[in-house]
């Protein structure tokens, strides 16, 4: 075997972590419907596994931080 690391293992574990549909939703308090039509719609990052959509949590954490809202100036 060699001894160079394998990249999927040497990626961090923020990049590894997926969730799915219901976990999205529980996280941003929606129902999960509203997570796969924002993703068919193409309005939320994914990551598609055949039939299946997975959700990385580091870009479900910066989309929830590109569409913060603050006060208005």
């Amino acid at each position: 075997m060699s001894d160079q690391p394998n990249r999927y293992e040497s990626e961090s574990s923020a990049m590894k972590k997926l969730m799915t549909a219901q976990q999205v939703a529980e996280l941003l308090e929606v129902d999960p419907s509203w997570v796969y039509a924002e993703t068919r719609a193409g309005r939320f990052p994914h990551v598609r596994l055949g039939r299946y959509r997975r959700f990385r949590t580091s870009a479900v954490e910066r989309w929830i931080e590109d569409h913060e809202r603050g006060p208005a100036r």
